[in-house]
């Protein structure tokens, strides 16, 4: 064991991983905003635990000076997606990035793990401004499905506790839910379209609504307390019905009203 100060060596990694956060997430938003769907879910990043860090040194035989080469995976994004053909794409995403380099792949998708371990991985080189100069860090991305994540949490959880001995019954058992969790995403991703329709439609839904109640609201601010109340009585009634054309057409009588308000005309007058 060396005397380094442990939370000065963590800095880069914790920097890093807050900067590739904020970025993955921007990707998403972006994504979003741009085609209506984000092959990301969401996206999650941990810097590893020191006690990790020396367990995989005396693992892998990595020197005390060496371990900023030796062990990529400090600094660690974990990015979630909904379907199996994500993760292709997310990646292709990452590969064309300049603000980072890919070093290497590792896809345990094509080739899982004996386990039943799934993930597709990439060590990269990320260049991060510390206070001294900058600083290349490696670290590692896992993109993985939804159903993947919640199998390798279940797996790491129980090789902790078993200090990587799984008992042969834990492990026959383990290896047939990475099966099963496999089925699940071919599943899904059979029924891919049908599922993102369902989920654009939903949140069209929810836009439109959103936007009645918004400009409903506006409407107190111009006077139009009769109105307002008279629209909202609509929506009541159109909400409860769950008839998202008429919804449409009370928010389009909602914007024109207001739009005339703000012209100046008298809505009694029109």
């Amino acid at each position: 064991m060396d005397n380094r100060d442990w939370s000065m060596f963590l800095l880069p990694y914790e920097q890093s991983v807050e900067e590739l956060k904020v970025k993955f997430k921007t990707m998403r938003s972006e994504l979003k905003k741009r085609e209506e769907y984000a092959p990301i879910e969401f996206v999650t990043g941990r810097v590893k635990k020191i006690s990790s860090i020396l367990n995989k040194a005396k693992r892998l035989n990595v020197p005390m000076d060496q371990l900023e080469s030796g062990i990529e995976d400090i600094a660690g994004i974990r990015i979630m997606c909904q379907f199996v053909e994500d993760i292709r794409r997310v990646a292709e995403y990452i590969r064309n990035r300049k603000d980072l380099k890919v070093l290497y792949e590792k896809d345990y998708i094509t080739n899982y793990k004996e386990s039943g371990y799934r993930s597709f991985h990439m060590i990269i080189e990320y260049p991060v401004q510390t206070a001294l100069g900058q600083k290349i860090v490696l670290a590692e991305i896992q993109i993985r499905t939804l159903a993947m994540n919640f199998w390798a949490t279940i797996e790491h959880s129980l090789s902790y506790k078993y200090r990587e001995s799984l008992p042969d019954n834990i492990r026959k058992r383990l290896t047939k839910a990475g099966e099963a969790a496999s089925i699940l995403d071919n599943e899904m991703s059979s029924i891919r379209e049908d599922i993102l329709e369902a989920q654009m439609q939903f949140e069209e839904d929810s836009n439109v609504t959103t936007q009645v109640l918004s400009l409903i609201h506006q409407l107190y601010f111009y006077h139009l307390v009769n109105e307002a109340i008279g629209f909202q009585d609509r929506f009541n009634d159109i909400w409860q019905r769950h008839d998202m054309d008429e919804m449409k057409l009370l928010l389009d009588e909602v914007k024109q009203l207001i739009t005339l308000t703000k012209k100046g005309q008298n809505p009694d007058e029109i």
